[in-house]
């Protein structure tokens, strides 16, 4: 039975890539804070049927000892480290708690896997945010990286050090720069999220607007549960590499509030207004990824449009307002 290791298996990724792995036949630990295990921070996992199937085990990313200990416990065949502070916004608000988990959280795994579990193969969730003011139309795996925002910088770091890693000491290190990628799982404070919230509140009478940012920011949005299927697939190959993971396909910002609203027969521009409270000191305009690597060496292709999750987001906000009523 081989056995996994997820950081941030409480998050939407690692709940999706936990389901995903215990249907494949993995022995699955997930890296938990002794203060997160409520029941309320593993709700992802209980939605996914999964709670009674991860091995809770404490570490702390910023703690190298605790990894180090952890990793000589466990012995992992495969890691997944999806652990972050990974809401763009707050880094701005908090960018040395995000650069200390993101960043170093990330240089005290690769630093544990190196000293106590050398053969696992590692996986690191890096982002599309890396690419910022992108000079192309699509970003693959060699577009240059020009980051935006506290977070992207942490990002940069982490993803330049797997390759480092992998160089040096012969790590078998993929990263997987993610394009955003959504799904009912995803936390309130992430815009998709909180446009289908806001459709789904303001259809019950329970909001009558949805204040928002900026709206011609465009992104390249996929379901995570598309996503962890390509992060499983990386460690399957015989040779770590770097794979972009997208659709494709750019939506704006008031093209999700469009299909949100028309979900519930609504007229979005009656009920979405811009707040500037909700603009980021520096945005970026446009991101959209070339996964063709993805496809043409993992075989891997998204399974869910954005029509189809958008609605089911939207669905499932529905059903939980309905049963708080």
């Amino acid at each position: 039975m081989a056995r996994a290791l997820i950081t941030g298996v409480t998050g939407q990724d690692g709940a999706y890539l936990a389901a995903l792995l215990i249907e494949k036949g993995y022995e699955v630990y997930g890296l938990l804070h002794r203060h997160g295990g409520s029941e309320a921070v593993q709700d992802r996992l209980r939605r996914l049927n999964c709670t009674g199937s991860v091995r809770m085990v404490d570490g702390n990313l910023i703690d190298l000892s605790s990894l180090i200990r952890l990793l000589q416990k466990v012995q992992p065949d495969e890691i997944y480290n999806l652990a972050a502070q990974s809401f763009v916004r707050m880094s701005w608000d908090q960018p040395l708690l995000t650069t200390q988990v993101t960043a170093i959280g990330t240089a005290n795994m690769l630093e544990a896997v190196r000293i106590a579990s050398p053969t696992a193969r590692y996986f690191q969730a890096s982002s599309s945010e890396m690419f910022g003011r992108a000079e192309t139309q699509a970003q693959n795996e060699d577009t240059l990286f020009h980051p935006r925002s506290p977070y992207a910088s942490a990002k940069v770091f982490a993803h330049c050090l797997v390759q480092n890693y992998r160089d040096a000491f012969g790590l078998f290190g993929c990263n997987g720069i993610m394009f955003n990628h959504d799904s009912p799982l995803r936390g309130i404070e992430f815009v998709l999220r909180k446009i289908t919230d806001g459709a789904a509140r303001i259809s019950l009478g329970l909001a009558s607007e949805l204040p928002m940012g900026n709206l011609d920011a465009r992104r390249d949005f996929g379901h995570a549960r598309d996503y962890v299927r390509a992060m499983w697939l990386m460690l399957q190959q015989d040779k770590a590499d770097d794979y972009v993971v997208a659709t494709g396909r750019a939506a704006s910002i008031r093209d999700l509030c469009r299909i949100a609203f028309a979900h519930v027969k609504l007229d979005w521009e009656a009920f979405v207004k811009v707040d500037a409270a909700f603009l980021r000191p520096a945005d970026v305009d446009v991101t959209v990824g070339d996964a063709t690597r993805a496809r043409t060496r993992l075989g891997w292709v998204p399974q869910t449009s954005l029509e189809d999750m958008i609605a089911e987001m939207v669905e499932a906000d529905l059903k939980r307002w309905r049963a708080n009523a």
